[in-house]
């Protein structure tokens, strides 16, 4: 045990440590010399010792601040994304003029498949920092973020601390992946444990459990990613700066096909480009009728299936070099998996296009509405529907019931008919308030029966008066829109702003109409109906 000791003694003396940390080393190792190396005592305390001295207290890696090379890196990794990428470059600027600029706290928030987690390596390499990931999904234990006493037998640090041990640094990149879906439970709430980790003005002395002496957490880089924001806690939402990554729209998901997915997928499947070759056409049908979703993961599977056919004919011996077009897909993929989520070739009476926000991006969503003779004016609503759209549905027709109510000729529709609104499909739960005027189109379409157009689709809530407020997730919303065809959306004037951050090619093929009041979305639809601008 004195050969270990004098090795332990010299490592103290040697490490750069602060002073704190060099006492509490110092105390540790004269206890251990009145030990028996025999003791569980010991070996307790000597890992404690060795976690003190692995630990870089002051060693940090130099950020590279040169932001050309960093702006290549990300775009080399990554198609679009230009929030993110334009915040980071912003970030190494301010380092480059500031030399102690505290890391920024990041939470990447967009559906799965749109490179959260992978644009956190890259970010890690443009900085020119190490890079540590973990996963928050499922944590229910504080223990995992803030350590255990050392009196527990088998204590360790927490996840922080160990990733830094790993990296070698006090200044990593850490991910924290998919903060949205931490647990609690009698354990303590790691996401409260997470308030302290990141929160600038705390994080410079973080004290964990295992070690009771306070880290310097102020200069990492935190980066969290996430799919929805709803089930954050406030109070760890308020500590990070959100940056929202969007779906993809079907041109650039050719293009992250064309550079990335392809090329890989070639590669890992033991082919070459003189085995095969995708046309623009057969990605584009790979995209449109075999993969529905936000990001690009299901997409990159379909291609590595395309591969792995192609790769068992060159195994077999074929030599010819094989094209996959649109014609030819179905012979590698089947029968096109996605047809569902097509517009329909003409659109009943009463049944109106509403758009949808869901965990995976937009769709676009049918509403569909009956008036059944024998009936009292009643309005039913079915569909797994919330109390939310329940309530926006009584809005829509009370604001008809107020608008028509004392025509005569449609007395009879308020007084003698019951309206029935069903939103398909009947599984999925389905609530918030976006879907009112739709809901109100509907109505008018079943008075006035006349269809509305097909390639119309609309999203905003409805006040009792018929006022038209602004709804959430319209850029999710739009791409839907876009992806199967319409040409039209009919958006509250509130929502303008957002058009901003629509791509071009997006906001070139559709035409926006931003409206206030209700009225004006009757007299987009229905511009040839009088009766409507009472």
């Amino acid at each position: 045990g004195s050969v270990e000791l004098d090795e332990l003694a010299q490592r103290i003396a040697e490490a750069d440590l602060p002073e704190k940390v060099k006492a509490a080393a110092e105390r540790e190792y004269d206890r251990l010399g009145r030990m028996s190396p025999g003791a569980s005592e010991y070996t307790v305390s000597k890992t404690y010792v060795d976690w003190l001295l692995d630990l870089p207290w002051n060693e940090s890696s130099e950020d590279i601040l040169d932001l050309d090379r960093a702006s290549e890196i990300l775009e080399r990794d990554h198609f679009g994304l230009e929030d993110v990428k334009e915040r980071i470059i912003e970030y190494l600027a301010v380092r480059k003029l500031k030399d102690n600029h505290r890391g920024p706290i990041l939470c990447l928030s967009g559906p799965p498949g749109v490179g959260k987690t992978s644009l956190g390596r890259s970010i890690a390499e443009a900085v020119g920092r190490k890079f540590f990931r973990f996963s928050l999904g499922g944590m229910r234990d504080e223990a995992e973020i803030r350590g255990h006493r050392r009196t527990y037998v088998g204590s360790m640090p927490g996840r922080i601390i160990a990733g830094l041990k790993e990296c070698g640094t006090n200044n990593p990149l850490i991910m924290l992946d998919e903060i949205d879906k931490l647990g609690q439970d009698f354990r303590g709430d790691p996401a409260s444990a997470l308030l302290e980790v990141l929160d600038p003005e705390q994080n410079s002395d973080f004290t964990d459990h295992y070690l009771t002496l306070p880290f310097d957490l102020s200069k990492v880089m935190f980066i969290t990613t996430a799919n929805m924001l709803d089930t954050i806690p406030r109070p760890l939402l308020d500590r990070m700066e959100i940056i929202q990554l969007p779906g993809y729209t079907n041109l650039e998901k050719l293009q992250i096909a064309k550079r990335y997915l392809v090329p890989r997928q070639i590669e890992e499947n033991g082919l070459t480009s003189k085995h095969i070759r995708f046309t623009d056409a057969g990605l584009m049908a790979v995209i449109e009728d075999h993969t529905r979703e936000a990001g690009v993961r299901n997409l990159e599977r379909k291609i590595g299936s395309v591969c792995r056919k192609v790769a068992t004919a060159v195994a077999k011996g074929k030599r010819k070099k094989q094209s996959v077009g649109a014609k030819n897909l179905a012979d590698y993929l089947g029968q096109p998996s996605y047809t569902g989520d097509r517009l329909r070739s003409r659109l009943k009476v009463g049944v109106a296009t509403g758009l949808a926000w869901t965990q995976v991006g937009g769709k676009i969503l049918y509403i569909e509405g009956l008036s059944l003779p024998g009936g009292t004016g009643q309005l039913k609503l079915t569909g797994q529907v919330g109390s939310v759209m329940q309530e926006s549905a009584s809005a829509a027709y009370s604001y008809l019931r107020h608008r028509f109510g004392g025509m005569t000729e449609h007395a009879d529709f308020f007084n003698k008919r019951d309206i029935h609104i069903h939103l398909p499909a009947g599984a999925i739960p389905k609530d918030g308030p976006s879907a009112g005027i739709a809901m109100a189109s509907v109505l008018l379409s079943l008075l006035i029966h006349q269809p509305l157009p097909r390639r119309t689709a609309m999203t905003g809530e409805i006040t009792l008066t018929g006022d038209v407020l602004p709804i959430g997730g319209l850029l999710e919303k739009v791409l839907a829109a876009h992806r199967v065809g319409i040409r039209q959306v009919i958006i509250p004037v509130a929502n303008t702003v957002d058009l901003e951050d629509i791509p071009e090619e997006v906001r070139e093929a559709i035409a926006f109409v931003p409206v206030k009041h209700v009225d004006e979305v009757w007299e987009t639809i229905f511009p040839e109906i009088t009766a409507v601008r009472v």
